[in-house]
């Protein structure tokens, strides 16, 4: 859904003329590409896309009448300021006829969440949300955390708000229902009970101490409990516990009131609820100040409150709160199944396209209420109440972040304060396996879908040449900027390299971009301090000079947090790439030879060193393997032989 001006049935050609008259040059040629693409426009629903002079897009806008909505665009002094800089930027348009709006609502959420244009309202956070998952393919099913696409004969529960909140979830349903939650090769391959079983967080059918009828019994309550069942599960459980104490089985009636005591932690974890309507919706309520626009969002299912989230949509200030949660829908469901009912704390402008697109996408019909009274109003209030408390703190963290990037400013001589910084390190172990790692700051944290390793490749570097590593890792980086943005006014151009390491990484990273004649990207050290003290660190300037901050100063924490990601990463993909290397085997270079053949000749030989050695008669006498694969390892082993 997209932002967009009043539209009239008609529109006058002699207004459209006199605003052309008096509008600038730039403007004059947007409207002029707009009418180009209206002349064959019909009155049919469609998404509409507008283009740049670099055919990048600008915007995605849908219309139940194609021909009236776009014709809107040439009305230049009804339009926002906003919208008039847009037109004077567009140079073309591209136009999808759709069957009805309801598809091109649909159709423009995912184009917008593709292109992600500059005048559209867009969703920042896209990171899928996990759910629990039961696996209803095996003897025994798994209850496990979920994320991504969905598998054919798995229930799954959710969505939850966040990886912790799933995880706390997830530790008490197995203290609650004692199901298994490790993988199907892991438990066909157990020959006593594992440390879970032993803590009373499994019931230990790996190793038959569950039937499978027994087994399917917790299943079907944790189908129950999952479903918004929970006092019924409640009270089987409370009615199990005396029995097994009146029968004076009181090690039984000790686990059944340990159980009773998950549930009991799962009930109270749960911050608001619906109270006893077994409902599954998602609340949503927006708030704004100071520009800052956040939407707060309750996950209810069964009943019961799986947890909530604040999400800052971008490009919204100026935008009318109502139109921005109407976008804000749109682009959320567009990867996330909707409930089907959606709480919200206000009308929406076309609400009952919205609901046919969501009821389209969901496979069931989706509702949109704006409760007025009752347990559900109290529900949105909530909502309401938290999205507020979240604008206020996102305000104060943004505040916060300007004053510490002015203060880098000044602390580095920067002539203004930075909107992107990129911190680089390395990571090797005595110069094997050795990764570099690049991570970004801009002005909303740490924007981690910019992150990047290099691997360095033998006879790149010297091993172990900490100073050469960063040289050469600089080098890629720039290199493939200056091709993909060789004017240096893209966004992905950083303000400041934040170096870990001293005097020489700073020489060396200088050196890299001299190269490539880099001139306007500020370059400091990180380095430790004395006896690697952490809060004595001292910074290497470009033109020689070393700084310190106070210990307690609010910049020099923000330096090390970012010293730290960048450490983390380095280390994250160096460890990666040493895993990735102990599955290698020699046999992988021979030519011939695949996952067949080689899982062939270890299970003979034993080992890769062993099938090397063998001589060919030897290679022959394995099971499979040919004489031509035979003569090809033995030749790629011994050549000239």
């Amino acid at each position: 859904m997209s932002d967009r001006p009043e539209h009239p049935d008609r529109f006058s050609e002699e207004q459209a003329t006199f605003a052309v008259r008096r509008t600038p040059p730039d403007l004059e040629a947007g409207l002029a590409a707009i009418r180009n693409t209206l002349a064959t426009l019909p009155r049919r629903p469609g998404v509409y896309r507008m283009l740049d002079d670099a055919g990048e897009v600008l915007y995605v806008g849908k219309a139940r009448a194609l021909r009236n909505r776009v014709a809107s665009y040439t009305l230049v002094g009804r339009l926002p300021d906003r919208l008039k800089r847009m037109v004077a930027q567009t140079r073309d348009m591209v136009v999808v006829l759709t069957g009805s709006e309801a598809e091109a609502l649909l159709l423009e959420s995912q184009l917008i969440k593709r292109h992600r244009p500059a005048y559209n309202v867009l969703l920042r956070d896209d990171k899928s949300f996990p759910f629990i998952a039961l696996d209803g393919g095996h003897r025994f099913p798994r209850l496990s955390k979920h994320r991504g696409a969905r598998r054919p004969g798995t229930v799954y529960y959710g969505p939850f708000a966040s990886a912790g909140s799933v995880n706390m979830t997830l530790n008490a349903l197995q203290k609650l229902f004692l199901l298994r939650s490790c993988s199907d090769s892991f438990m066909a391959n157990r020959s006593r009970p594992c440390l879970l079983y032993q803590i009373r967080r499994c019931s230990g059918p790996c190793v038959g101490r569950i039937d499978e009828a027994a087994y399917a019994g917790l299943v079907a309550e944790a189908r129950a409990f999952l479903g918004g069942e929970a006092g019924r599960v409640q009270g089987r459980l409370a009615a199990a516990m005396q029995e097994a104490a009146a029968g004076q089985d009181y090690e039984r009636a000790a686990v059944l009131r340990d159980r009773l005591k998950a549930l009991t932690f799962i009930q109270g974890s749960q911050a608001i609820n619906a109270g006893d309507e077994r409902i599954d919706a998602d609340v949503l309520a927006i708030a704004r100040e100071g520009g800052v626009t956040g939407v707060q969002v309750f996950f209810i299912r069964g009943g019961q409150n799986w947890g909530h989230r604040a999400l800052f949509p971008a490009h919204s200030r100026d935008v009318d709160e109502a139109e921005v949660l109407a976008a804000f829908l749109g682009q959320f469901y567009a990867d996330l199944q909707p409930p089907r009912l959606l709480l919200l704390d206000r009308a929406l402008p076309e609400a009952d396209v919205l609901a046919e697109a969501l009821s389209q996408l969901a496979g069931h019909r989706v509702t949109l209420k704006v409760p007025q009274r009752g347990r559900l109003k109290a529900l949105v209030d909530q909502a309401r109440r938290n999205a507020v408390e979240a604008v206020a703190r996102r305000l104060a963290e943004q505040t916060s972040h300007d004053r510490n990037m002015a203060a880098l400013a000044e602390a580095f001589g920067l002539s203004a304060p930075p909107r992107r910084i990129e911190i680089y390190d390395n990571s090797h172990v005595q110069g094997s396996h050795a990764r570099g790692a690049m991570v970004v700051a801009g002005p909303q944290g740490f924007v981690k879908s910019a992150y990047r390793t290099f691997a360095m490749k033998p006879g790149d570097v010297t091993p172990g040449d900490d100073y050469a590593m960063m040289g050469a890792m600089l080098r890629r980086r720039f290199r493939r900027l200056l091709e993909e943005d060789p004017d240096g006014t893209g966004v992905d151009w950083p303000d400041l390299l934040l170096i870990d390491g001293g005097r020489g990484q700073v020489a060396a990273a200088r050196a890299a971009l001299a190269e490539l004649e880099v001139e306007d990207v500020a370059v400091v050290g990180i380095a430790k301090g004395p006896d690697r003290n952490a809060g004595r660190e001292i910074f290497h300037l470009a033109d020689g000079r070393e700084l310190t901050l106070p210990p307690n100063d609010p910049l020099l924490f923000l330096l090390q947090r970012l010293r730290d990601e960048a450490h983390r990463f380095a280390i994250g993909g160096h460890r990666a790439g040493r895993a990735r290397a102990m599955t290698v085997s020699t046999l992988d270079e021979v030519p011939g030879v695949g996952p067949a053949r080689k899982k062939a000749l270890l299970l003979h030989f034993g080992t890769a060193r062993a099938v090397k050695a063998a001589s060919l008669e030897d290679l022959l006498k394995a099971p499979g393997i040919s004489r031509a694969t035979a003569e090809a390892v033995y030749s790629h082993f011994h050549p000239g032989a």
